[in-house]
């Protein structure tokens, strides 16, 4: 099926990008699990390998089942083209790819998933790029931190764990005040809460492993390029507006357009960084995807009822949830995640980090472990675990403070959920005293 405008969010999740298979007439997408493909005669070949024709070639630039994934991921976002990839990190490495030289810089919020906080202050670094984290909470941060060096404007739509909320809206009309794309990871929210290309953002990058798949069962990534930034602006970005000498001279945004970012990603960003996604992988996110609506309906139903329930509980200090009224983020959640502010938030133990130790030991139907975007409810302290390689300041300024606890609500019966999280609170209860 062909991307079509006029179909609902539930019928482009199912149909999006696949079609009965040609060749069998298997309606479900086949998993092409080759590593190569045949070609019809020299000059096909040839053609394919200077960009002239688009087909397949290699299994690290593209592949069949990804294919149908990466047109179903744009169709949902709302976006121009998408590449996949073998994870959400290697996701955001492919985003900043084309834009970043050695010397650049991106402005980031402080707020972040505690792996990406390192790979943007640490690992990046290796390649002469700067990450530079301020909170985006107020505008006027993101302004005074612009330099000739900035390249880009990066957020997530929904922290991981915090639950903050950007102002998208703002963050862009800042970027594109100054020449600069937004990219907003959108993994917590997922397309069928927020578009945050509706609201001004240029890329969107998604761990796929959580959400979109959804079962726990597959690790994979995602860029969506909107299609309607300039990148042949000056000289600012030139791995897409200067000739590329692996492609005899070949400029990408005058020879594809629109799709100048995307096919980038693929010709060159795998070609030689080789994030590939799985074919198999690829497979199971598509079956995630088919289901996706139904599913964020019942997280965020179930959330909703958990976060009302623990901020009445005796043993929990806070709860940072958005679909709370009292929430700081309450009036953003309402403009930007209308059918509901997700299902993964934090929670305040009373009892700090000896007593969030203590839940996650103590839980039995919810899991301990380091993912969100389950069918099943997950726990984790992020303190000791996902955060611990950040200092105590980083780590509270991400929302990952000792007495953290992050909660990512799953589908199980509501009444099984509350009780097991009763009686791991009534352990941690009974430890301080």
């Amino acid at each position: 099926m062909t991307r079509n405008s006029r179909y609902g969010f539930e019928t482009l999740s199912i149909h999006a990008g696949a079609g009965p298979d040609p060749a069998t007439g298997a309606r479900s997408t086949p998993i092409y699990q080759t590593t190569a493909f045949v070609f019809d005669d020299a000059d096909h070949a040839a053609s394919l390998f200077n960009l002239q024709t688009f087909g397949y070639i290699y299994g690290r630039l593209t592949n069949p089942t990804t294919a149908v994934l990466e047109e179903r991921i744009a169709s949902l976002e709302g976006g121009r083209g998408a590449t996949c990839t073998a994870s959400g990190h290697s996701a955001q490495m492919l985003a900043f790819f084309p834009l970043l030289q050695p010397g650049d810089e991106f402005i980031s919020s402080r707020r972040l998933y505690g792996g990406s906080i390192t790979q943007f202050t640490r690992t990046f670094k290796k390649f002469g790029w700067s990450g530079v984290l301020v909170d985006t909470d107020e505008p006027e941060n993101v302004r005074r931190a612009i330099t000739p060096k900035t390249k880009a404007i990066f957020c997530e739509s929904l922290a991981n764990p915090g639950g903050v909320i950007s102002d998208i809206e703002v963050l862009a009309k800042i970027a594109h005040e100054n020449g600069l794309p937004l990219i907003v990871d959108n993994t917590m929210a997922t397309p069928y809460l927020c578009r945050p290309i509706e609201w001004g953002a240029d890329l969107v990058v998604h761990s796929t492993t959580k959400f979109l798949s959804g079962h726990g069962n597959a690790m994979g990534g995602a860029v969506v390029d909107s299609g309607t930034f300039d990148w042949g602006q000056g000289d600012k970005f030139p791995s897409l507006s200067k000739p590329e000498p692996a492609y005899h001279g070949l400029t990408f945004t005058e020879t594809f357009g629109d799709l100048a970012y995307t096919i980038y990603g693929h010709a060159v960003g795998l070609r030689d960084l080789g994030p590939t996604m799985a074919p198999m992988n690829a497979y199971l996110t598509i079956m995630g995807c088919e289901t996706l609506a139904l599913r964020m309906q019942r997280h965020i139903e179930n959330a909703q009822a958990v976060a009302e329930y623990l901020s009445r509980h005796p043993q929990v200090a806070w709860v940072s949830y958005a679909g709370l009224k009292g929430n700081p983020y309450h009036a953003l959640a309402k403009k930007y995640l209308p059918k509901g502010a997700g299902s993964v938030f934090t929670i305040g133990i009373k009892g700090g980090y000896d007593a969030g130790v203590k839940v996650v030991e103590s839980v039995d139907l919810f899991s301990h472990l380091a993912n969100i975007g389950d069918t099943r409810s997950l726990i984790i302290h992020p303190a000791s675990t996902t955060h611990r390689q950040l200092s105590v300041e980083q780590a509270t300024a991400a929302g990952a403070g000792p007495d953290v606890l992050r909660l990512s609500i799953g589908l199980e019966s509501i009444d099984d959920i509350l009780r097991d999280l009763d009686q791991a609170l009534g352990q941690a209860a009974r430890l301080a005293a």
